[in-house]
């Protein structure tokens, strides 16, 4: 695309302008503007419909491409979204959603944004002490009566709790940054990680520089696997199942409205299993290893057995 040609070309030469460049290819500064805007448009189709597919694959986790398309049709036609069966096939295989690659090594190539990517630093992290070492951070979608409002949360990942929050009409990185910056606000130790997909949100250079602005170190997913940001997933159905965020609101002030509410609860009442039964609130202000009150399948099975 000559548009990214054109973006490479100013990093290594940057004395010269995007006319110059754009001169160039035959182009227009104007067309090289609309480009950026339709590759923008399409990476939030893209994020859409990933994070349609993981909700699918969480309760039909063997469900093949011929069947999310169907499965997507109508929800893709409420976005205002038109992919085919063959587009699908193709952003799940860049994404390593596609079934018979469950077995590969994670996928590092370049997805479908131009912004860097980096890598997971917590694939290794075995337990955290206190709160202010991890965040995890992801966005999902509410359903208004006429469209769909988005929801961007970061999470202490050692207390559970919904430190930032932001709801936005669109999936423009304002929603992300507004949510990153309440969490600014928060309790954070000099190592900081701030973990999330790979989605152009959290990779655009507006975000990034906000990171780094903090000192906080950037890790993502590399496989598009939902279970790489398990917790960030978790909160995410707590507040759809349990708060009841999953039902269609009536207007985007009325859906923010019950969203700062759910996670005044969420936060405040709400004990949680992976914090000894801690409220995340108060887990937030522990130091020391929280014990998990939650049964694996091992041990559910261990217990039918007895």
């Amino acid at each position: 695309m000559w548009a990214q040609t054109v973006n490479q070309l100013r990093q290594f030469y940057p004395h010269k302008g995007i006319g110059y460049y754009c001169s160039l290819f035959g182009r227009s500064r104007q067309g090289w503007y609309e480009q950026l805007q339709h590759k923008q448009q399409q990476h939030m189709a893209d994020t859409i419909v990933l994070k349609l597919v993981g909700e699918i694959r969480q309760q039909l986790p063997r469900a093949g491409v011929p069947k999310l398309h169907h499965m997507l049709q109508e929800t893709l036609r409420e976005h205002g979204i038109k992919m085919g069966r063959d587009a699908l096939y193709h952003l799940l295989g860049e994404h390593g959603y596609l079934l018979r690659y469950r077995r590969r090594k994670p996928y590092t190539t370049n997805s479908n944004h131009q912004y860097k990517k980096y890598p997971n630093l917590i694939r290794d992290i075995a337990y955290l002490t206190t709160a202010g070492q991890l965040w995890v951070s992801d966005i999902t979608y509410l359903r208004l009566k006429e469209k769909f409002a988005y929801l961007s949360i970061v999470t202490d990942a050692y207390s559970h709790k919904i430190i930032g929050h932001c709801l936005y009409p669109t999936l423009h990185s304002t929603g992300p940054i507004n949510a990153l910056l309440m969490a600014a606000r928060s309790k954070r130790q000099q190592s900081l990680i701030h973990h999330s997909d790979r989605g152009s949100q959290y990779c655009c250079s507006e975000y990034v520089h906000i990171l780094q602005h903090y000192n906080i170190r950037i890790s993502m997913t590399e496989q598009g696997d939902p279970y790489e940001n398990a917790i960030a997933e978790r909160v995410n159905g707590i507040l759809k199942g349990e708060f009841l965020l999953n039902k269609t609101f009536s207007s985007f002030s009325h859906a923010e409205q019950q969203v700062n509410d759910a996670v005044e609860k969420y936060n405040h009442l709400r004990p949680h299993a992976s914090c000894d039964n801690l409220t995340p609130g108060k887990a937030h202000y522990y130091n020391g290893i929280l014990r998990k009150r939650w049964k694996t399948q091992a041990q559910h099975q261990e217990l039918l057995n007895t």
